[in-house]
């Protein structure tokens, strides 16, 4: 248990916010005009900006943090003792570096055993006054922050943009980032906060850092046709393959107008404390420490979610939903989907809203069969709580699921899970067909083992090396096999695994369209993942 990270309870299943009465869009004729009359919501006021009910309960779980800070404190610095690659290369430089290295991690280790020991007691009872308080505790904290820039208000009689963003940030207590070789958890929470975070938005407008994706119809995204059903879902088709000569799409940088930031891994109290502290003067709003923890379908989740979403746009309601079947060391962690819906503005009366979702999946290769439970649960709950938190009259600009799902849509180990009824009812605009990406869409895990080698060691040159097949087949995932094992049958062709998504739902009466997707270099060194944006285009839908 990470003291200072402040965990959520209320049950698996969670959201704030009136419920709605309608399900489904509602097919309501457009109107520009602002109305001076509707009534506005306050931003956030219907979520919970303390875990807590009741101040007292908060007050004993900053004693029982208190109690499990000091085991806490020398187990992440056992842990850390482990060395990254670059560390070990630089004990090998240092003249009698390795065995000066070995001496001070002796020492190191035998004193935090000791405290270890020493803290059992003391331990004990922090975790029993720990555990009763999950029960009590909401399922996020939401940070709302005053004075923050508004987003631009939207004209319904233009196209608007918006801009997604989705990051693995690995940003877990780092004694348990050493597994995949980083470690400096906090230094890399300032360096991804002033990343994310510019001082000023870049005006809306076209990037050479992002690439326009094939659109089909005005209609109509790719060969995708959005038809109504029972789900509100869509009947996909295969998307059209760009040009073999495209080549993939990197950029150096974060987008800086981005409107909403999904991030996945952002474990450390410390690292969560930064993020939420330097995003909040560019995105308003927050949700944070999510996840239900303490003891949760018979077992111990001793971490949140690691989920974190900030927008610039308010939020009307949110909830989340913990995966009940989490397996392994996976089980440690409270995973599951973050829902929320956004106001995007008003027309006459109606909202316009958006609706948004994060998420990470189990992660061992092994585990397809979990995973493909998950998703469908995913399913379940992103159509529920569309339908309890939309309001008769409600205009949807988009429904947008962000995260890291662990699979890819190239590995044969993959294979159950790229044919999930998810990718029928959510587009993917970097997916041809299952098993088959198009041919700009590279890979978004590297191969941890060489994060810090020169041809990567900068988002420049990270950018220069993943431009090139060579460079992608040395320093990105190759396809897996069901057991994790490389696949000798991938050829020599393959793009990497690209397990981060960002997936969007056709809406009606407004029409979407993904514009632009780019693969992003900026945290070189500082995660294991590449970060991916998605712009998509929101148009009225009129005959």
């Amino acid at each position: 248990m990470a003291p200072g990270a402040m965990a959520c309870g209320g049950g698996a299943n969670s959201s704030a916010g009136a419920p709605g009465q309608e399900q489904g869009d509602a097919a309501i004729p457009l109107s520009p005009l602002p109305s001076a009359e509707a009534p506005q919501d306050p931003p956030g006021m219907a979520l919970p900006q303390s875990p807590f009910r009741y101040q007292a309960q908060a007050a004993l779980e900053v004693v029982a943090e208190g109690l499990l800070a000091p085991g806490y404190w020398a187990l992440n610095h056992l842990l850390d003792l482990q060395p990254t690659t670059a560390e070990r290369r630089q004990q090998q430089q240092q003249r009698c570096g390795r065995c000066c290295g070995c001496a001070r991690q002796a020492v190191v280790a035998v004193a935090c055993a000791t405290l270890l020991l020493l803290w059992l007691p003391l331990g004990t009872l922090g975790l029993l006054l720990w555990l009763p308080l999950q029960a009590a505790r909401r399922p996020f904290a939401y940070q709302y922050t005053a004075g923050t820039v508004p987003a631009r208000p939207w004209d319904l009689r233009q196209r608007r943009t918006f801009t997604f963003l989705s990051a693995n940030v690995c940003l877990l207590p780092s004694g348990l980032a050493k597994f995949s070789n980083l470690g400096q958890t906090p230094q890399r929470a300032a360096y991804i906060a002033r990343q994310l975070a510019p001082a000023s938005p870049e005006p809306a407008g076209d990037r050479t850092s992002l690439v326009e994706a094939w659109r089909g119809d005005a209609n109509s995204y790719g060969g995708t046709l959005g038809t109504s059903g029972q789900d509100g879902g869509s009947v996909v088709v295969e998307m059209p393959l760009m040009a073999e000569s495209a080549s993939p799409v990197l950029s150096e940088h974060f987008p800086d107008d981005a409107d909403f930031v999904c991030l996945q891994e952002v474990f450390d109290p410390v690292a969560t404390t930064i993020l939420c502290r330097h995003l909040a003067g560019t995105f308003p709003h927050l949700l944070w420490d999510v996840g239900a923890r303490g003891l949760r379908h018979g077992q111990l989740r001793v971490l949140g979610s690691g989920l974190l979403l900030a927008s610039r746009y308010p939020l009307l309601a949110a909830g989340y939903h913990g995966f009940p079947n989490g397996a392994g060391e996976d089980a440690l962690a409270a995973k599951g989907l973050l829902l929320a819906q956004v106001l995007l503005g008003r027309a006459r009366g109606q909202r316009l809203v958006g609706y948004l979702a994060c998420t990470h999946l189990q992660a061992p290769a092994a585990d397809a069969a979990i995973r493909e439970e998950q998703l469908t649960l995913m399913l379940r709950w992103l159509r529920q709580f569309r339908q309890a938190e939309q309001r008769d009259g409600d205009l949807v600009a988009f429904d947008v699921l962000c995260g890291d799902l662990n699979f890819d849509n190239c590995s044969s180990g993959d294979a159950l899970n790229q044919r999930h009824q998810l990718f029928q009812v959510y587009q993917d605009p970097c997916r041809h067909a299952p098993g088959q990406d198009q041919p700009w869409a590279i890979g978004t895990l590297l191969n941890y083992l060489k994060i810090y080698e020169e041809p990567v060691s900068t988002p420049e040159k990270m950018k220069r090396t993943l431009s090139q097949p060579g460079g992608r087949q040395q320093f990105l995932a190759a396809p897996i096999l069901s057991s994790g094992a490389p696949d000798p049958a991938a050829g020599a062709e393959w793009q990497g695994r690209r397990v981060d998504y960002i997936l969007h739902r056709a809406g009606t009466p407004l029409r979407t369209e993904a514009a632009e997707v780019s693969f992003i270099t900026q945290l070189a060194t500082r995660s294991d993942h590449l970060p991916v944006a998605l712009r998509l285009r929101v148009a009225p839908s009129i005959p």
